[in-house]
């Protein structure tokens, strides 16, 4: 596992997240950032093509990309697992790109 952090994070004094290094990989593959957001079942990372960050969002360093994640959720989120990843057989695996069939 990866644990990165991005100033910001530090600045606002929040505790580390640990990024395991197959989410880190999934990212680069899709070559686009993302957020985490809340969902009925918890947190899930989707691309920032459905989700895009919020001002008020912490960035964190994946690699070469970012994973933005509410101010609010960042308190309670330590780790950041392939779990956190939604799946449904209509979504595109190029990071769900053009495809809302999950939100129906």
């Amino acid at each position: 596992m990866s644990e990165l952090r991005a100033s910001l994070y530090e600045e606002a004094g929040y505790h580390s997240i640990q990024i395991d290094d197959e989410v880190i990989e999934y990212i680069k593959e899709r070559d686009t950032d993302f957020r985490i957001s809340t969902s009925c079942g918890g947190p899930v990372l989707l691309p920032i093509s459905y989700k895009p960050p919020k001002p008020s969002d912490l960035a964190l360093k994946a690699g070469e990309h970012t994973i933005y994640i509410s101010m609010y959720q960042a308190r309670y989120i330590d780790h950041i697992h392939m779990g956190m990843i939604p799946y449904h057989t209509g979504m595109r695996d190029e990071g769900f790109a053009n495809d809302t069939a999950w939100f129906r």
